[in-house]
């Protein structure tokens, strides 16, 4: 039989421990004036994450590396466009990639202050994503942009200013049009609600998003020092990185040593290891953040603009 009596054990205070008080957060006391918001996160598990997160982005932005933000519709339709363009004004964003509902959404909002329909009942008599003004617009931009060799970005950066729609001042691309940022959209054919519409141009879609896809690997082959940060894409963004990243690698560019964030509500395969794993596997670092972007971004990008301008 086994002997309790004889089993070993050790001080307390000799054990080594991953949680300490001094990792606590410090909570706000009655009649405090407010603080930085990087100080009121535990120095623990995600709380450290995004503490090192918004150091690594000032850091990124006062050595001028390249801090590439690839984002999906949902931070539009979670009303976070006003604090990624502040962060395009700021120059704090180096390179902004979205998916091709990141364009229809983006310019929905720009044009009627509104955006995303009820598709559980559109779907039911085929009206959904047949609003006419939305898929006329943009397949006549792309049509237009593969005519003058444009990507995808710029030629929805170009309708906007044609048309100086009544919010472009809530519009994300407009923002990154008159800040100078390389815009770059990333389709994928049979996805997007304006490829449905009778006057869309595969070759067209085909021929701008090919353009977006080179301009991205060209900033790709200047992110060693930089970070990656993909934003609510689960699949697009992710194999459209992995991609691009590996041209630039093939072509002898070193980018082995950079930050690779994602942020969603949830772990997705593609991005954890397209964006984070795969990538990161011979240096670097990668940071993940699990919960809901409509909390977090703003978490995140009012303390690095606390972090700037205290710094």
């Amino acid at each position: 039989m086994i002997d309790p009596e004889k089993i070993s054990t050790y001080p307390l205070s000799e054990r080594k421990n991953k949680v300490k008080i001094d990792d606590f957060v410090d909570p706000i006391k009655s009649g405090e004036a407010r603080r930085n918001i990087i100080d009121i996160f535990p120095d623990i598990l995600a709380g450290k994450d995004i503490k090192d997160l918004i150091k690594a982005i000032c850091k990124c932005h006062r050595e001028k590396k390249e801090f590439i933000l690839m984002m999906g519709a949902h931070a539009i339709k979670c009303g976070l466009s006003p604090l990624i363009i502040e962060m395009l004004k700021r120059g704090i964003i180096t390179h902004l990639a979205g998916n091709g509902a990141v364009a229809i959404h983006d310019f929905e909002i720009s044009l009627i202050g509104q955006t995303s329909e009820d598709v559980a009942s559109a779907i039911e008599d085929g009206s959904f994503g047949m609003a006419y003004e939305t898929g006329h617009h943009l397949n006549q931009a792309y049509i237009r942009g593969a005519m003058e060799n444009k990507g995808m970005g710029e030629s929805v950066i170009d309708l906007i200013k044609r048309m100086s729609p009544p919010y472009k001042e809530y519009s994300i691309l407009h923002a990154a049009g008159e800040s100078g940022v390389p815009l770059t959209i990333h389709t994928s054919i049979g996805t997007d609600i304006i490829h449905q519409h009778p006057g869309c141009s595969g070759e067209a879609l085909g021929k701008t998003s090919y353009q977006d896809f080179l301009k991205i690997a060209d900033t790709l082959s200047r992110l060693e020092g930089g970070i990656i940060f993909n934003l609510g894409s689960a699949v697009v963004l992710p194999e459209v990185f992995l991609k691009a990243l590996t041209i630039v690698r093939n072509l002898g560019h070193e980018v082995r040593k950079f930050t690779a964030v994602n942020l969603d509500i949830i772990d997705h395969y593609r991005p954890r290891v397209n964006v984070l794993n795969r990538p990161t596997q011979s240096g670097g670092k990668r940071i993940f953040l699990r919960g809901s972007m409509e909390i977090l971004v703003p978490l995140i990008f009012y303390g690095i603009f606390e972090e700037m301008e205290n710094g």
